[in-house]
């Protein structure tokens, strides 16, 4: 019930006035309710009791002293210390930045990413050294600032005071705050945040990248952030591959002089060298063949190797094969075809092929 009538204040406050936050009217109502009714529910210092253990629990707090951590410097600190590090940096930058576009998506306007990110990065390098926790930014705190009418800097710098002034000098007033009404304004946040038209979507775009929808948003709740964005950039990647490898193609046909010309359609990458290969009936080819790469593009050094065993088999079967269009990082690598390109210095195209033989 509680829950209920801090969401039913956020809706409707702002219907009749915007000059107090919803969300801080709701938590005040709801407080005062308990207090004055004497309402058996939990709050926040009975969490912090229960989750801590200790009887004695606060929120309270001083300011921090400068203290540099004293741990040896050495390789294997190094070691354990990094890969914790590099997570929580990730997860803090994508969280972080995911924050910022939704909230510019929503104010119209435009944020600085990398402000944001150098920012972040030297206040957690500072509280590191004053034993105090890094941060960063919240969809759900911002969500609420947002909503609440915030749009400056003054906002944020607001709700940093106001947080460091609770906890030095009116802890016991944010312990009596119930759970509840805080329970409330999240789920006005999720539900604000949520984007509801996603389902609609779900229906008109590829079932792969619903599926890359679905996983990411499963692996998140399960894990973290970092591992979630991690798994959705690797089976995206994956997909664009499988995708991709079966837009190959090849129109054929004999030209002036009794050639059989192939032109090649789509890129060409370890995830099409199958098909290409399929592409081709060395047996029963004339003599003279021509494959015209004008209207592809050779990606890695898997295509490269496709196109010298392609050429190795026109080579056994006794007829000449012509490779026209190539760029000049192909000519290069190709190792059983490079006498086989045409040059065209005006025509060739210029690219470059992800293969570490050219470092």
């Amino acid at each position: 019930g509680l829950v209920a009538l801090t969401m039913a204040i956020i809706h409707f406050l702002p219907k009749l006035t915007t000059a107090v936050p919803s969300s801080l009217a709701a938590i005040l109502v709801v407080t005062g309710l308990v207090i004055g009714l004497d309402l058996d529910t939990r709050n926040v210092l009975d969490y912090l009791k229960d989750m801590s253990g200790n009887l004695d629990a606060t929120i309270a707090g001083g300011f921090p002293e400068f203290h540099i951590p004293q741990v040896p410097w050495t390789w294997e600190t190094f070691t354990i210390i990094f890969p914790y590090a590099l997570i929580l940096a990730a997860i803090g930058l994508i969280e972080s930045l995911l924050t910022l576009t939704l909230i510019d998506e929503i104010t119209e306007t435009r944020g600085h990413s990398n402000r944001e990110c150098i920012g972040q990065g030297a206040a957690n390098m500072t509280c590191g050294v004053f034993g105090a926790m890094g941060g960063c930014a919240m969809i759900g705190q911002s969500m609420i600032n947002i909503n609440s009418g915030g749009r400056s800097r003054l906002s944020g710098i607001t709700a940093a005071i106001l947080l460091l002034a609770f906890i030095l000098f009116a802890a016991s007033l944010i312990e009596m705050i119930p759970l509840a009404a805080l329970v409330g304004v999240m789920f006005m946040v999720v539900l604000g945040t949520f984007e509801w038209s996603s389902f609609r979507l779900m229906k008109r775009i590829p079932k792969s990248d619903a599926f890359v929808i679905v996983l990411v948003s499963g692996v998140t709740v399960v894990t973290d952030l970092a591992i979630a964005v991690c798994v959705g950039v690797i089976v995206s990647a994956l997909v664009f591959a499988w995708e991709h490898a079966k837009h190959i193609y090849t129109s054929n046909y004999i030209d002036e002089q009794g050639s059989k010309v192939y032109e090649l359609h789509g890129p060409l990458f370890f995830g099409s060298v199958k098909n290409f290969a399929e592409l081709f009936d060395v047996a029963n080819d004339p003599a003279d063949v021509i494959i015209e790469f004008k209207h592809s593009r050779v990606a890695d050094h898997s295509a490269i190797e496709a196109i010298d065993a392609l050429a190795e088999k026109y080579t056994k079967a006794g007829k000449k094969l012509h490779l026209r269009h190539l760029s000049q990082d192909c000519q290069q690598l190709l190792a059983k075809a490079a006498d086989l390109v045409e040059v065209n210095v005006i025509e060739d195209p210029k690219y470059k092929v992800a293969s570490d033989k050219l470092a």
